[in-house]
């Protein structure tokens, strides 16, 4: 009998998949579901975006772009970030326009990290970032959070994983999936050991625009920080652009350089019709990004009072649209309340343990979901607790 495993690599063969995709393949199964699962704006892509993509057609611009970007685009990302986040890019040296922010993370790592390198991740953390180091034959090394500070990184919680092997290390503030916001002040605090140690940072951003209580800190803006720092972010979520797969990164020229060879190689360039859509997202899209924005606000305020209310406890989330409830008081485990859940009231969320042992007693919920649906969601929930 053939060994199927044989034609496999071996660190293929080693990850897992994707617990998120498990839970929703499930749900998309059965009927009456409200899914609280994937990480998606309810939104459909705003009407002025999609023209100027349907435009590009129409056009016939349907040709490759260069393999960093649309000139215009790189520009207009460059702009961007100059003028809401304070930092400075070369568009022409320093962004390349990416298939997602996933394909930016994955090309950030492989362009920097050898077989060896060990890179923190604070936990809970996205359910890629780990595999992806281990992927290239790093050592994804968790930095463990907890729903006592909020789930906020500490500079004692950092020094105590740092070793000779440390490399890198990846932030992803408004984080998923637990919502944690840093402030200006934990984020020196955390840049100051960075520098110390000398270390590459991995700064997921791509819900910079979604903070709700105070304004976003990005990375490379801190002092001593932009030239150690590979800033990745997109148009996923901020302007409702999930399905379009477009993100990018900033960093400085070496590196973006290096990444850039991959990029070539692996995916050539970007989808040029969804590069032509957020050059209008960019000059046009910020309007009704801020709408989508105080909506999910709203929500966040409804949901996590409404968790509480059914006995579930939960940390305020300062960005992202995610609450992560804790269910240790249900003596359950994550996968198992999240089973017991989904085929109990046909609510589906994503079990905690997913995003590394950290998120253990916790669930994931996004409240990228109409507020009725939210409340019958809260209902079902709490109806699934008073059963236990």
């Amino acid at each position: 009998m053939t060994d199927e495993k044989r034609y496999l690599s071996e660190a293929v063969n080693r990850i897992k998949p994707s617990g998120i995709r498990k839970f929703f393949d499930l749900a998309s199964s059965m009927d009456n579901i409200i899914s609280l699962g994937v990480g998606e704006p309810d939104y459909t892509t705003p009407w002025n975006i999609r023209e100027a993509s349907i435009s590009s057609l129409e056009r016939g611009f349907t040709s490759y772009t260069a393999n960093a970007g649309l000139t215009e685009l790189r520009e207009g990302i460059a702009k961007y970030l100059d003028r809401h986040f304070n930092v400075d890019y070369d568009p022409e040296n320093e962004v390349i326009v990416t298939s997602g922010a996933s394909e930016a993370i994955d090309l950030a790592m492989r362009a920097t990290v050898n077989p060896g390198d060990e890179v923190l991740v604070v936990e809970p953390s996205f359910v890629s970032y780990a595999p992806l180091v281990s992927l290239i034959g790093g050592t994804p090394v968790p930095i463990p959070t907890s729903i006592e500070n909020g789930f906020k990184v500490t500079t004692q919680a950092i020094r105590e994983k740092i070793t000779d092997r440390t490399k890198g290390i990846l932030l992803c503030f408004p984080n998923n999936p637990t919502g944690t916001v840093m402030n200006a002040g934990e984020m020196e605090e955390v840049a100051a050991v960075i520098q110390e140690h000398d270390l590459v940072v991995f700064s997921d951003e791509i819900y910079a625009e979604m903070t709700y209580d105070a304004p976003h800190v990005c990375v490379p803006a801190l002092s001593g920080m932009r030239e150690r720092t590979i800033l990745i972010s997109g148009f996923s979520k901020a302007f409702a652009m999930t399905g379009w797969r477009l993100g990018y990164v900033a960093a400085p020229e070496h590196i973006a350089a290096g990444m850039l060879k991959i990029h070539q190689y692996a995916m050539m360039c970007a989808s040029t019709m969804a590069q032509y859509g957020a050059i209008e997202a960019l000059e046009n899209g910020r309007e009704e990004m801020l709408e989508m924005v105080e909506s999910y606000r709203q929500r966040r305020n409804y949901f996590v009072t409404a968790l509480k209310e059914v006995g579930l406890d939960c940390h305020t989330p300062g960005g992202a649209f995610y609450a992560f409830p804790s269910i240790r008081s249900t003596g359950l485990s994550s996968e198992e309340f999240a089973e017991k859940l989904l085929f109990a009231e046909r609510v589906a969320v994503v079990p905690g343990n997913v995003f590394g042992e950290g998120g253990e007693g916790h669930i994931r919920c996004s409240y990228a979901a109409s507020l009725e649906q939210l409340e019958e969601a809260v209902e079902r929930i709490g109806r699934f607790i008073k059963s236990l």
